[in-house]
């Protein structure tokens, strides 16, 4: 069966609209809702005040927040990384990391760099890591979230396995909740642009409150979190 091929979808469909009395919809129209509120919140907000909102937010889900100018990313991020225990570190393959100057901070044996090339290896190397490091896509300043639009390059091992992972936030990703990071997707989506095999909204480190509501950080994640704020 060739990639994408759906077979039997036309006979599929008509029997449940058959199922449910009615006409098979052949297409949706989105409503132009009257109210949508979703868009009134911090809507005049600058990005100073929304970096203010992601912060305070942020540290709320006890997520450490660092930030730092361009200029001073390599110096900042390698001054975080002795913070937080050094050893073994796994990055996303992502073209920000040239883009920021952040080449020779993670070229060294002590650094794996994910390599579709290398399978399951890549895995391990996640499991094993110290720290992962990513960027995040969209930063959401309502709920202190980082987005990830994941790939084959932009792995979410790299922020799921690790003990704690650093996720590089540039200032100018903050936007005032999921409202817009949504709708940059349905765009993409409109102009026919290939979207991420996965999006993930993540929220600071793991944590459950599953056994006797109390809090357990770390349950089935990372048990650290920071955001650095360029």
């Amino acid at each position: 069966m060739a990639k994408g091929t759906i077979h039997n979808k036309d006979v599929f469909l008509n029997e449940i609209a058959d199922k449910l009395g009615r006409k098979r919809k052949t297409d949706v129209t989105l409503p132009t809702w009257k109210h949508q509120p979703q868009w009134e919140v911090y809507k005049n907000d600058s990005p100073d005040d929304l970096l203010a909102t992601f912060q305070k937010n942020s540290k709320a889900k006890k997520v450490d927040v660092v930030e730092t100018d361009k200029s001073m990313l390599s110096e900042t991020i390698e001054k975080v990384i002795n913070e937080y225990g050094g050893g073994t570190i796994v990055t996303t393959k992502d073209a920000r990391f040239a883009e920021y100057g952040l080449t020779s901070v993670f070229d060294n044996e002590q650094t794996h760099r994910w390599d579709t090339a290398l399978g399951e290896e890549n895995i391990e190397k996640a499991k094993e890591a110290n720290l992962g490091i990513f960027f995040s896509d969209i930063s959401l300043a309502e709920s202190g979230t980082i987005v990830q639009f994941n790939d084959k390059d932009i792995a979410r091992s790299v922020s799921l396995l690790p003990t704690t992972y650093i996720a590089i936030v540039p200032k100018s990703s903050i936007v005032p909740r999921m409202t817009q990071a949504t709708h940059e997707i349905h765009k993409q989506v409109e102009a026919g642009k290939e979207i991420a095999t996965c999006v993930n909204f993540i929220s600071g480190p793991s944590n459950s409150a599953d056994i006797e509501m109390d809090i357990v950080v770390g349950v089935h994640g990372p048990v650290k979190a920071v955001y650095l704020v360029v």
